[in-house]
């Protein structure tokens, strides 16, 4: 099996898959398990099906959640990454010695709701989930409910697509981290032609361009890309610094960070740090802030 050094050491699925155990807890992943050219079983990860099976079969094992589901339509998130963001958080938190009653902000929760769900299980934070579409709100409170979470997370509908903090925070809230994984494109055909590239290293067949891993609109594009959405949080952060002890965010792309430390400087923070994030084959990054 092969090891994905670059996760977190925490991480359950730094040495792969083990995909006979899978299959015996959720048999319903069967059907997409075959051997490649190596004699190795795998999954077809072009198959947006297949994909949703193995990520069912992962939360089912090792995350104690047994019903999971949302429209083929949203994005289906891959669990390994997810979970290697809460990891480094953790890290993070326990590095500033935030280490009692956790509660996480997590900025476009989705209709997976796939941070607070992972972030529970690994080490019982208490979550409020925000997102500005209804359907994905109230997808999660489905997968919240059916799984008997309520007491743990609770949800919060962004009304204004342009604002993040502002319309969610109460004066009262005060939270341990904010967490968020922001819209990569800037529009349709910017994320169609990044899974076009996608597929064709996945070496899939065929002319049509299904995203693997699916997604919405406004699960991945927004008006000016990532870099908008990022700065956009920065300055927002900036007016509810006192109810967040540290804001985080993914950065796809490596070359915004420059640009995002001479902004978070402008703004006053008191430090910023740069996590490594590995994805499998894919290298990402976390950057973080307080005040």
């Amino acid at each position: 099996m092969k090891t994905h050094s670059n996760f977190h050491p925490k991480n359950k699925h730094k040495s792969g898959y083990d995909l006979e155990s899978l299959k015996s807890v959720f048999p319903e992943l069967e059907p997409y398990v075959f051997e490649n050219k190596y004699n190795k079983q795998t999954v077809d990860f072009a198959n947006p099906k297949a994909v949703k099976a193995l990520n069912k079969a992962l939360l089912q094992k090792y995350y104690n959640i047994k019903y999971w589901d949302f429209p083929e339509r949203n994005l289906c998130p891959p669990i390994p990454g997810r979970v290697d963001y809460i990891h480094h958080v953790a890290q993070l938190l326990e590095a500033s010695n935030i280490k009692k009653d956790i509660k996480v902000l997590d900025i476009g929760t989705g209709a997976s709701c796939i941070y607070p769900l992972l972030g529970h299980a690994e080490y019982n934070w208490h979550f409020v989930g925000t997102d500005i579409d209804k359907k994905s709100l109230s997808n999660a409170q489905h997968i919240i409910n059916k799984n008997k979470l309520n007491d743990f997370i609770s949800l919060r509908q962004q009304t204004d697509a342009a604002l993040i903090f502002k319309g969610i925070l109460n004066e009262e809230d005060q939270f341990s981290v904010a967490i968020c994984n922001p819209p990569f494109f800037k529009s349709e055909a910017d994320a169609l032609e990044a899974t076009a590239r996608k597929l064709k290293g996945l070496k899939a067949e065929g002319d049509q361009v299904v995203r693997n891993f699916a997604g919405t609109q406004n699960e991945l594009w927004y008006k000016g890309g990532e870099k908008a959405f990022i700065h956009n949080y920065l300055y927002e952060s900036s007016l509810y610094k006192t109810q967040c002890k540290w804001f985080t965010t993914l950065v796809s792309k490596k070359d915004l960070v420059k640009g995002m430390q001479v902004s978070l400087k402008k703004l006053g923070v008191k430090e910023v740090k740069i996590i490594p994030m590995g994805q499998g084959n894919k290298l990402s990054r976390i950057v973080a802030w307080r005040f």
